[in-house]
């Protein structure tokens, strides 16, 4: 059973999203669920650690249509109402971020955070960051997304030359920090080329090799969102 779980090249059968109509899944009966929506980036995060470290038999997968969501989420699984949320040892824990740290304390699989304190003192600087640069590109939709934006992708490209041994954040290793940044990246990056013709890559070629990079890793290529359907919500979202 464990090999199958590690084996990603092989996607699995994902379960439909559930509505408003939906009757809610038995809560707090020893199954690992995280509760999740495929379309959205911080979800996104946990879902790509999930599957990285060979969960996919050990956690559920609980996806929700945010638009439509049951009522019972908030009154009995997660109060705040947001995803992703994961439901594990008889307790529920919500943020993304908090969360893919979790899965890394207390699941096994490969590891996503390393031993070196100078890499893991990056790590922690870059996942502080990781919500200004989503706020700064973000509010750019209502702008000039080159001029407001490209300071925040600046940043990545000058992060991405620190460890200059490999083409991840952190150098050769693959980590959360990756992890908690291309859900994001991978959305603006289709979004503003799509809309308003920026090449988020043009000038930062660590940020294209990057990029690159993470699209040959499974774990990430089997979570990707349909390009159209994500630039028509933002579309909605940002530009109504």
């Amino acid at each position: 059973m464990a090999a199958a779980a590690l084996d990603k090249s092989v996607p699995e059968k994902l379960p439909p999203s559930l509505d408003a109509t939906a009757e809610q899944p038995p809560l707090f009966d020893g199954t690992t669920k995280l509760y999740t929506c495929y379309t959205c980036p911080f979800a996104h995060r946990v879902w790509i650690t999930r599957n990285f470290k060979g969960l996919q038999d050990e956690i559920k997968l609980v996806p929700l249509i945010l638009q439509n969501r049951p009522a019972w989420y908030s009154e009995k699984v997660y109060p705040p109402n947001k995803v992703p949320s994961l439901e594990h040892n008889g307790k529920i824990t919500g943020e993304s971020l908090d969360l893919i740290k979790y899965l890394e304390s207390n699941f096994q699989g490969p590891s996503l955070l390393p031993e070196d304190p100078a890499k893991k003192e990056f790590a922690e600087e870059l996942f502080s960051y990781s919500d200004t640069f989503n706020r700064t590109v973000f509010t750019s939709f209502k702008g000039d997304p080159a001029k407001e934006a490209g300071p925040a992708f600046d940043h990545l490209e000058n992060a991405l030359h620190k460890f200059a041994d490999g083409p991840f954040f952190l150098g050769q290793e693959f980590s959360l920090v990756d992890i908690a940044y291309i859900p994001f990246v991978e959305r603006f990056c289709i979004f503003l080329s799509e809309v308003f013709k920026y090449d988020i890559t043009s000038g930062r070629p660590k940020l294209a090799a990057w990029i690159k990079e993470l699209n040959k890793i499974e774990a990430y290529k089997q979570t990707k969102t349909d390009p159209k359907e994500m630039v028509e919500v933002y579309k909605k979202r940002f530009m109504a």
